[in-house]
């Protein structure tokens, strides 16, 4: 459920305390009205009038906090800072440097090919690269098992991708 939603959803239960919170105080304030004048003469002389008060207060102030949490709630935009940590971690992973050495000249092109692109389906590498199908297949066999490339199966093709 996103914040928007739960915000409105304590928003309106905190409405439904409010109204439970008035139904509650008028009812104390007719027994008081009912025992405390018989004892007082006036209700409003009973000590139990100021501590009913006290006790709507302190439960408006609790209902108070969660109307102010349901607007928090709101108004929060929780996707944006989604978006950011994802950037960050893509970039994290577009810095991951890659050992060329040991690599021969095939290997080091389709590597910077793959850095440029972000990927590419195996047919176009084949055709960027001017290899022959089984030339390309064992190329990518053997970066596959150094684990500097992977091969994601997209129907009847493969997508090439760097390991990140």
């Amino acid at each position: 459920m996103e914040n928007k939603h739960v915000g409105y959803l304590i928003i309106g239960i905190a409405v439904l305390l409010i109204v439970i919170i008035f139904l509650y105080q008028t009812a104390l304030k007719e027994i008081i009205e009912g025992s405390c004048s018989l004892a007082h003469g006036d209700y409003t002389l009973c000590p139990m009038t100021q501590s009913v008060n006290q006790q709507t207060y302190l439960s408006l102030g609790v209902v108070g906090l969660l109307l102010l949490i349901g607007v928090v709630l709101i108004f929060n935009k929780p996707k944006e800072i989604e978006k950011i940590i994802v950037r960050k971690v893509t970039e994290k992973i577009k810095k991951k440097k890659i050992d060329l050495g040991e690599l021969n000249k095939n290997e080091k092109e389709a590597v910077r090919l793959l850095q440029e692109s972000d990927g590419m389906f195996q047919a176009e590498l084949k055709e960027k690269l001017g290899v022959g199908k089984v030339g390309l297949t064992r190329m990518l066999d053997k970066l596959e098992a150094k684990q500097i490339i992977e091969r994601k199966r997209r129907g009847m093709n493969n997508f090439v991708v760097l390991r990140g």
